[in-house]
């Protein structure tokens, strides 16, 4: 049987990869809308913004301290949200097939929830 730890840290790989999934995927993206100028400045917003929280995911699950920990899911909520926005332009501006487009932004706020339920969690731990 598996102990705590062992369940988090599992936990923990799987979202790590859902995180670099949804950053490969939009690098797929890119490459479809990256033809035009608008899809272009909008492509180079959305890739900074995806592959920005995994890496920060990457960074909290490093963090020195719950402080440390909390801040950097944080920053990787924000990302996400960000992401969210610029896909649903991109949807919205039919740069991207809107089935295709949702498939993202429902991931996206998936992710979100996700991180957003941890920072509780973690803030809750803190005191």
């Amino acid at each position: 049987m598996q102990n705590k730890n062992q369940i988090e840290k599992s936990q923990s790989r799987k979202l790590s990869n859902r995180l670099l999934d949804l950053a490969v995927e939009v690098i797929k993206v890119i490459q479809i809308i990256n033809k035009s100028y608008v899809g272009r400045q909008i492509s180079g917003q959305l890739i900074r913004a995806s592959t920005s929280a995994g890496a920060n995911y990457e960074e909290a699950c490093g963090a020195e301290s719950r402080s440390d920990f909390i801040h950097k899911l944080q920053l990787v909520l924000k990302e996400l949200r960000e992401s969210a926005y610029w896909l649903k332009l991109i949807t919205k501006a039919n740069l991207l097939p809107y089935e295709k487009g949702e498939l993202f932004i429902r991931e996206v706020q998936e992710l979100s929830n996700i991180i957003a339920k941890s920072v509780i969690t973690a803030k809750k731990n803190r005191e």
